[in-house]
C-alpha cells in the first residue's frame, strides 16, 4: 500500500483470507467501483499431487479461490478493458486464471514470484493511457520474476489526461 501512495496511485486495500476473496469481491467492487483489482495472496503447488497433474487445479494451495475471485470480478465487469484484473500469487495455476478472465496472472513457469511484481502492474496499467495498450514485453520484463513470474494478454491502460491536470490520478486499485 506504500507503494501505490508513493507512485500516487489511489488504492482501498484489504487483508483477507484467500477463501473468501471471491465474496469479499462480490460485495466490494460496486461500492468502490475500482478500474484495476489485484487478486493476490498465497499459492502453491500441493506436494503431494501426482507428478501429472500440474495442471489441475486441485494441485494448488490456492488457485481456485482466485479463480472463483477473478470470475466475480469478471460477473461485476465482463470487458477486459474495463476491469483490468492481475491476480495469483507464487506457483498459481496461471493458465487457469487467464481463462477465467485475468489480464495478468502469475505464475506461467510455476516459480515464487517477487511481492511487488503485481504492485508494478497495477501502476504501469494505471499510468498507461486508455488510448494506449499495456506493452506487454515492458510490464513483463520490468517485473522482479520476469516471464516465467507473471504473464498476460493485450490490455488498454487506465489513465486519463484531463485539463486543468488532477491533482491526483484518477484510477482505484483494490
Amino acid at each position: 500500500m506504500q507503494l501505490y501512495t508513493q507512485m500516487r496511485v489511489p488504492a482501498y486495500g484489504v487483508h483477507i483470507h484467500e477463501s473468501q476473496m471471491p465474496h469479499l469481491l462480490h460485495r466490494l467492487l460496486p461500492q468502490v467501483k475500482p478500474d484495476i483489482v489485484v487478486i493476490t495472496g498465497h499459492d502453491g503447488v500441493l506436494k503431494n499431487r501426482l507428478p501429472n497433474e500440474l495442471h489441475n487445479i486441485n494441485s494448488y494451495k490456492n488457485s481456485l479461490n482466485f479463480v472463483n475471485a477473478v470470475k466475480i470480478a469478471r460477473e461485476y465487469e465482463k470487458t477486459l478493458d474495463g476491469l483490468v484484473v492481475i491476480a495469483g500469487a507464487c506457483q498459481s495455476h496461471f493458465e487457469a486464471l487467464i481463462q477465467a478472465g485475468a489480464n495478468f496472472a502469475s505464475s506461467p513457469g510455476r516459480i515464487l514470484i517477487h511481492a511487488l511484481d503485481p504492485v508494478y502492474i497495477a501502476i504501469k496499467a494505471s499510468y498507461t493511457s486508455i488510448k494506449d495498450t499495456i506493452d506487454l514485453s515492458e510490464v513483463i520484463h520490468g517485473t522482479i520474476s520476469g516471464i516465467d513470474g507473471v504473464g498476460g494478454i493485450e490490455t488498454m491502460g487506465r489513465h486519463r489526461i484531463g485539463l486543468p491536470k488532477p491533482k491526483m490520478a484518477l484510477t482505484t486499485v483494490i
